[in-house]
Formats: C-alpha cells, sequence, structure tokens
C-alpha cells in the first residue's frame, strides 16, 4: 500500500483538530506494520488519538475496550478481510455510531457495492492521498458531530419524557383521589321517603366530570331533587360542581341558597325559579368564572304528589305515569351563569301513586354509537318503556348497560348522571 502524505509545510494551518472539538479516537487495522506506521503518524500530527491493530479478530478485541470513532481498515487482510471487519463491527452494541473507511486497490463499482454493502462510510483508494484522507477525516467529523447532536437531543427528549410521564403518574394519582372526593359529594344514592324514593346515577367519563345529582329534605312533606352539568369536562368542571354542591347542600340548611328559617325555626324553601335566579346571580357576581351550568331543580310534595321545577336549559325531565305513557316537561329556558337577571319559568305537573320522574344530563340523549348516531329523546324513551318493571338502583344500573350497549361497549363521551323519583303512595305523618 503507497501513502501519499503532505509534508508539515504543505499542509494548512487549520488541518489540526480545533481544540474546542472533542479528541477523535481513530484505530488503524492493516496487516502491514509500516503502513500502520505512515499513517499514525500522520493523524497523531493531526490531532487524533490513534490505535492500530494487525488483524480483524484483534481490532473487535480494542473495539470492545476503547471503542473508536472512526476506523480505518485495509480490505485485503488474513483472517478477517475488510468488508467482513466491518459486518462485524456493525454488530456491535455501541452507543455512539462508527464511522468507517476502507482503504482498497479496488475501484469497480462491484467492490463498492460490497463494501457499503458490508457497512463502509467511504472509502479511499491506495496510494493514499494526504489531501483526499483528510478530507475523508472531515466528512467523517461532520458526520459524528450531526450524530452526536442527534444522541445528545434524544437522551434530553427521554429525560423529558421520562419527567413528564412522573408528572402525568403524579396527576393521573391525584385525579383517582379527584374522582373519589367528587363522588363523595353524592353520598346518598338512594333513600325511601315512606312509600316515595329516590335514586341517583352519577358516571363521570373521565376521571372527573362536571355533572351533579342529589337532593335534600325540605321539611317532613317535601324534598328537593337537583341535576346540574357544568360546562365543559375535567378539573375545572369538577371543582364548580364541588363548589355548587355547597349551595345546594343538605347537610349544612344554612349554607342552602334554596333553603330559608321560617317561623317556629322550620325549614322552607324558596320557589324552584327563584333558586335559579339566585344561583345565577351567585354565578355571575361572586363565583368570578366563565363556566355556566343547565339546572333541572324540582320540589316535589312527598303527600300529594305536586312537583314545581324549574327547567335551565337542562334536558327535559321524563315523567312516566302508572300506565307506561311517557311525558316529557319543560320548554328548555336558559343556562344558569350567562345572562345577568335571567328570568326562569317554573314548570307544574302532579304525579299519581305509580308515577315517576326521570331527570337525566345530556350524556344519556346524547350517547352515541360508533358511527355517530345519538340516543335522542326517542331513544330514552324507549329505554324508559323497556326498563318500566324495574325500580331504584335496578333502573339505574339497567340504564347505564343499555346506554353500554348502545354505544358498542365504548367509553362515554359525556359525564352521565341522572336522578330518578318514585311516587308510590302518598307519605303518612308528614305534618
Amino acid at each position: 500500500m503507497g501513502l501519499n502524505l503532505p509534508s508539515a509545510e504543505e499542509r494548512p494551518e487549520n488541518a489540526s483538530v480545533a481544540s474546542t472539538e472533542p479528541v477523535r479516537r481513530v484505530l488503524i487495522v492493516d496487516d502491514s506494520r509500516l503502513q500502520r506506521r505512515i499513517l499514525c503518524a500522520s493523524l497523531r500530527r493531526w490531532g487524533y488519538e490513534v490505535q492500530e491493530a494487525s488483524s480483524g479478530p484483534e481490532a473487535l478485541k480494542k473495539c470492545i475496550v476503547d471503542p473508536p470513532d472512526i476506523i480505518i481498515s485495509d480490505w485485503m487482510m488474513p483472517e478477517m478481510n475488510g468488508p467482513e471487519f466491518c459486518q462485524a463491527f456493525r454488530r456491535m452494541d455501541r452507543r455512539n455510531y462508527g464511522y468507517f473507511i476502507l482503504l482498497t486497490s479496488k475501484s469497480e463499482s462491484v467492490e463498492v457495492v460490497q463494501g457499503l454493502d458490508a457497512g463502509a462510510d467511504d472509502f479511499l483508494t491506495k496510494p493514499v492521498s494526504g489531501d483526499e484522507l483528510r478530507a475523508r477525516l472531515n466528512a467523517g467529523e461532520r458526520i459524528l458531530r450531526m450524530e452526536q447532536e442527534l444522541v445528545e437531543k434524544n437522551d434530553l427528549l427521554s429525560c423529558t419524557l421520562t419527567e413528564l410521564q412522573t408528572l402525568y403518574d403524579s396527576l393521573d394519582s391525584d385525579l383517582v383521589e379527584a374522582r373519589k372526593l367528587q363522588q363523595s359529594l353524592v353520598r346518598e344514592r338512594f333513600r325511601d321517603f315512606g312509600g316515595s324514593q329516590i335514586s341517583l346515577l352519577l358516571r363521570p367519563s373521565g376521571h372527573v366530570g362536571g355533572d351533579l345529582v342529589g337532593f335534600f329534605p325540605i321539611n317532613a312533606r317535601r324534598v328537593a331533587v337537583f341535576a346540574i352539568d357544568v360546562s365543559g369536562h375535567g378539573v375545572a368542571s369538577a371543582l364548580m360542581t364541588a363548589r355548587l354542591a355547597g349551595f345546594l347542600s343538605g347537610s349544612s340548611p344554612e349554607q342552602n341558597v334554596a333553603l330559608y328559617e321560617g317561623e317556629f325555626g322550620i325549614y322552607d324553601a324558596h320557589p324552584p325559579e327563584e333558586v335559579a335566579a339566585q344561583l345565577n346571580h351567585l354565578t355571575l357576581t361572586e363565583l368570578e368564572t366563565e363556566t355556566y351550568f343547565t339546572l333541572l331543580f324540582a320540589d316535589i310534595d312527598l303527600v300529594s304528589g305536586d312537583v314545581r321545577m324549574v327547567q335551565a336549559g337542562h334536558p327535559h325531565p321524563a315523567v312516566q305515569r302508572a300506565d307506561g305513557r311517557i311525558e316529557f316537561l319543560g320548554d328548555g329556558g336558559l343556562p344558569v351563569g350567562l345572562i345577568p337577571d335571567a328570568d326562569y319559568t317554573p314548570v307544574v305537573t302532579r304525579l299519581a301513586p305509580g308515577d315517576r320522574i326521570f331527570i337525566s344530563s345530556d350524556g344519556v340523549t346524547e350517547c352515541e354509537t360508533a358511527d355517530g348516531k345519538m340516543l335522542d329523546t326517542a331513544g330514552l324513551e324507549e329505554l324508559l318503556r323497556g326498563n318500566r318493571s324495574l325500580t331504584g338502583q335496578d333502573f339505574m344500573e339497567a340504564l347505564t348497560w343499555d346506554l353500554a350497549r348502545y354505544s358498542g361497549d365504548r367509553e362515554f363521551s359525556d359525564d352521565v348522571s341522572a336522578v330518578l323519583f318514585e311516587f308510590g303512595a302518598p307519605k303518612r305523618n308528614a305534618d
């Protein structure tokens, strides 16, 4: 093998490796000791850290102990030729890329293709020109710098993803706890009032949701039920439901905006339309939020079966009579928290023994099949008829199962909540 290298005076001043660049390790593999020495001398003058190996097997051992950045290997060697060594080198487990230059007297395209297939990056034809060798090394340096930048960026990305996963796991854990807290807002899912009963359903579509259902006694003969659907999804909506739960709490009647203490310390309730107006005022003036919500609030007399309710943008409540007939009540109305001084119109009806009233969020009527067809009011009416014989929590479980089947057992895209009030018989001893 011949080597045609420039003298020290002929080399350009910028031929030395810049001090700011990492010192590259070059492994020279050649069975000719003389050729190795010639190449080593030149590479060391150019600022490289150089190692030598006389054969492919010896070079592979050195690659394990001290991985090189660049390899300059002769093609024709005993035991293992250059392409075979290159293939073995490429199979090694390395963190960084190794740039491989083959020295060959072969210039035919078939040999070049063979070398490229073996994994070589570049070629030098013997006798080697110093300028050409330097140019090949500069090309290798550029490749290695780009590869190192990619490795560093990948490391940064991997570290960032790990941090994000940690944050996600922490957030997920917090949301699981938040779901438990939100579910605790509905402490009772069922209560019997001596002839009548109330059942509740609350199923967020995610960890937490913006639906809220509940009830509280007004006095010995009246009970209030409510259903709320806060705009949006997620944490903000869930926080809003928590705040609203405080405004309609049965355990703290002095904080309940629907209740007031009348004569002889007996509590009474404001009409539902006034409750909606009060919540509208509070939402716009005190809560300082752009969130609004729909509301269905009903005042039910457990003795007479009279119902007075307000529908503030919530889906129409359905009354299912004892004979199976279904009536949808209300005219929609404005949501709460949108317009100052909004007017709310009451809706009245009377339940006879055996009648029941069903109140649900739009997560029920807007439940979709896989191809996007909504259940709608007609579908809800069919479900009510199909589950007419079921009562209480059995009805709620059947409804949930029916909705899951309708959606194709996919996750619900919206929160699902409902209230079922069943008027069995007038309450006795209510005075």
